[in-house]
């Protein structure tokens, strides 16, 4: 069954319920308040004949007393103990007319006590349940009709849009493209805002998708040329290898360089593919000053170069510390490749951030590049980034890493005089 003729069939009985109980409340409510009044009346009618009754005497016409307060075509009926005394009813008898009684003690002309007994017809309280039971069940029949109208004008309400989603997406997966649904640009109710969600989402999947394409394309094109001159330099050495010593040493060197630089790049890669997923980042207080002097030392082993760290204030920050270590390696290792001094460290605070600089006094960038660092595969100078093995990576990974912190990277350079990588570290409460 299709969703449409369940809303439809769901919110027509529902209504159809609903007004059913309904009517039938007002029915019932209104039979009890009927017969409850005509009970009173009897009841008040039985008080005054008993009264009038016990202030009877012989020579009063018994049945004109009786006449009196007797229902309107209804009757009286006297008891002495099981036998009827007297009685005085309407001359026309309807046994099949509903009929209240009610009976009750009363002390007789000679003092003794008898029971009178009160019938009361309820042949016009019949005929208006009757009626009204009619005009309640026209006004359901009647009802009907603008309930169903209404349970399709709803149905398609709420349809309609979910119709339009479902068309675009499958426009979407016939023709290839990232299909949006128009929509009013301001207002509009929860399913508006679905499809707004979706046309966000379509933007999403297009631009991860365009980067994805000019991922694989860069990718490509960057591990094509070590493949080339691996499989150029392993040509050369079967050529020629075997009975030139020299060559075969240059084919092998050549080989073992780009085959470094390739599996080099393949680790970035991946590096960068994790980065780009979600992940447990737990922020921590850490003591600044020994954590830069940490970092500091382990990247002066490994290269043994001069790292010189100049941190007083702050005391604290608060990030992830596996984290934030591998984006100051990333800058200071991309720091000492275009640098032959030593590299600076300075950490400084403001009202909201950490700053932590890192400076170098190599080359410098020209500031048209600047702009374009963190792009993935970038290169300030092709001759520059052959000579220093980058693939144009590090970067895009440092980017990567700083988002997940909530940090920003700041870059100010001057060509001949060195370059300053700023990282901004929101302090506590930030985050």
């Amino acid at each position: 069954m299709r969703l449409k003729t369940k809303i439809h069939l769901l919110t027509t009985l529902l209504m159809l319920v609903i007004l059913v109980a309904t009517n039938s409340g007002i029915y019932i409510l209104y039979e009890k308040f009927a017969y409850n009044t005509e009970y009173k009346q009897l009841q008040t009618r039985a008080d005054e004949l008993s009264s009038a009754l016990s202030q009877l005497n012989e020579q009063t016409n018994l049945q004109q007393v009786l006449r009196a307060y007797m229902p309107t075509d209804g009757a009286v009926y006297i008891y002495d103990g099981q036998h009827l005394k007297t009685k005085v009813q309407a001359s026309l008898e309807m046994p099949d007319v509903p009929h209240i009684t009610f009976t009750m003690p009363a002390i007789w002309m000679d003092g003794t006590v008898v029971q009178i007994k009160l019938i009361q017809p309820m042949e016009e309280v019949a005929n208006t349940l009757g009626l009204l039971k009619v005009i309640l069940v026209v006004v359901t029949i009647v009802a009907t009709i603008p309930i169903f109208l209404a349970s399709l004008a709803l149905s398609r309400l709420i349809l309609l849009p979910l119709e339009r989603l479902n068309e675009t997406m499958l426009k979407s997966a016939t023709t290839g493209k990232y299909e949006k649904i128009e929509i009013p640009d301001k207002g509009g109710d929860e399913l508006t805002n679905i499809n707004r969600t979706f046309n966000l989402m379509m933007e999403k999947l297009e631009q991860h998708y365009q980067k994805q394409q000019q991922f694989v394309s860069n990718a490509s094109h960057e591990l094509k040329t070590p493949i080339t001159v691996i499989k150029s330099y392993a040509k050369l050495l079967l050529r020629r290898g075997f009975d030139n010593k020299e060559v075969a040493q240059e084919s092998l060197q050549a080989i073992v360089n780009e085959s470094s630089r390739m599996h080099e790049m393949v680790l970035q890669l991946l590096e960068l593919a994790k980065n780009n997923e979600h992940l447990d980042i737990h922020f921590v207080k850490l003591e600044l000053t020994p954590f830069l002097n940490k970092v500091a030392t382990q990247m002066q082993q490994a290269y043994h170069r001069a790292f010189v760290v100049d941190a007083e204030v702050p005391n604290y920050i608060y990030s992830d510390e596996k984290m934030l270590k591998q984006l100051l390696f990333i800058l200071l290792d991309n720091a000492r490749k275009y640098s032959e001094k030593e590299v600076h460290i300075h950490a400084t605070e403001t009202v909201d951030h950490v700053l932590i600089t890192i400076q170098d006094f190599g080359v410098g960038i020209p500031t048209e590049h600047v702009s374009h660092l963190f792009e993935r595969f970038y290169r300030v100078a092709e001759d520059r980034n052959r000579k220093t093995g980058g693939s144009g990576l590090g970067l895009a990974i440092a980017h990567e890493l700083a988002g997940q912190l909530g940090i920003t990277i700041d870059v100010e350079s001057t060509l001949g005089e060195g370059s300053n990588f700023t990282l901004r570290v929101p302090k506590e409460g930030q985050l």
